[in-house]
């Protein structure tokens, strides 16, 4: 059975049906992807070839010391979701805006902090503390670099230093790489309306990523989960978010990639030097392409993981995304159970994600025992 979500708007509350299974299935299947693609996220496809076999990587491979190791998507991805969790506290207990910038903000220069940064440096006006707070920062193993993106560390490194922080009309740059979407998926927790997880996961992408390619594939990603959850197969949510998105100036860049991938999903399974059409992933339209096209053609979740990172491209970026969707679509189940067992970080992971379902359920009309402790509401 789903849990009920609540959520408030002013005054008037509604509730929100959300599967547990497929809401872990999308944060478990996109850190699966990403630790799949690792490996391999600077190599042509050739050069896979030639190390792997024919197939390419078909499981996890060594990276970063070990095997199924994760990335900065990962990482993100968690502190984003940490984000939605104190965001939503805050609202619930009303003590600021409704939509969560802010703390997304602090959530990533939380995350700034364990790429080797001291906190009275990288917290800029957050460190008002010695030490910043919460438990997912105490998790020793997010402490490693894993290839972070140098738009994003340059975009938190600024805000640390005083800049003023990105949002939609007040751009800090002019890239569109795919550290913005990459992270996003858990934007599709906000609202019961799919286009407020939209705004909120275009505005977090838009802290780093200036160019609206970069932002509104955020978006694009969240208002996509954000369906499959709720049940609509991935067709619909696609043509549902290209809706939203010509509504938006600068939006037809993303709207060509998504058509793209769904014309070249719609002639059969491509090769990879077919799916290089769509690009190498490294900016976000080009990501989201990719992983959309492994999404609709996969015959099942791994097939689609697969298919997603042996590319020439950014592999783990590609992975993640298309396991964000098919999660979502899918459920934990429909993942190897190899390949879980073999997931870094999979109990924080899992752990984080349950807390979601806590703070998002009727549960929380009362209050949890050291709940503002581990989930400061800013």
């Amino acid at each position: 059975m789903p849990l009920r979500f609540p959520y408030v708007d002013g005054d008037l509350p509604y509730e929100r049906a959300i599967p547990a299974d497929r809401w872990l299935g999308s944060l478990l299947a996109g850190a699966v992807g990403d630790a799949l693609g690792a490996p391999i996220e600077f190599l042509s496809i050739d050069e896979i070839r030639g190390r792997f076999g024919e197939a390419g990587v078909t499981g996890y491979e060594e990276a970063y010391g070990g095997r199924g190791r994760i990335t900065d998507d990962t990482q993100m991805t968690l502190f984003t979701l940490e984000a939605m969790i104190r965001g939503h506290l805050g609202r619930r207990l009303m003590f600021f805006e409704q939509q969560p910038a802010s703390v997304i903000q602090h959530a990533y220069q939380r995350w700034y902090h364990t790429q080797g940064t001291p906190w009275h440096q990288a917290g800029g006006s957050y460190a008002m503390e010695a030490e910043p707070d919460g438990w997912l920062i105490r998790e020793r193993g997010l402490y490693h670099r894993r290839a972070p993106g140098a738009t994003v560390l340059t975009s938190l490194k600024g805000f640390a230093a005083g800049a003023d922080r990105g949002t939609l009309s007040h751009r800090i740059n002019d890239s569109k790489g795919c550290g913005a979407v990459m992270r996003a998926a858990p934007c599709a927790l906000w609202s019961e309306d799919p286009l407020d997880s939209f705004v909120v996961a275009a505005q977090s992408g838009a802290l780093t990523h200036g160019h609206p390619s970069g932002y509104l594939t955020a978006g694009a990603l969240a208002f996509l989960v954000h369906r499959l959850l709720d049940g609509t197969d991935l067709p619909t949510a696609i043509a549902e978010v290209r809706a939203e998105l010509v509504t938006w100036e600068e939006s037809a860049e993303t709207v060509d990639a998504i058509d793209d991938a769904v014309d070249m999903a719609g002639r059969g399974r491509p090769s990879a030097e077919t799916l290089a059409k769509l690009g190498g992933g490294w900016v976000g339209e080009e990501a989201l392409a990719i992983g959309l096209c492994a999404a609709l053609v996969a015959d099942d979740l791994a097939d689609g993981l697969l298919l997603a990172v042996n590319h020439s491209g950014d592999s783990d970026s590609t992975g993640a995304i298309c396991g964000n969707l098919l999660g979502a679509a899918h459920g934990v189940g429909a993942l190897p159970a190899e390949w879980l067992a073999g997931l870094e970080l999979r109990e924080v992971i899992e752990e984080l994600g349950r807390d979601a379902l806590i703070e998002f359920s009727p549960t929380n009309s009362l209050e949890h025992p050291g709940w503002r402790e581990r989930y400061p509401a800013w």
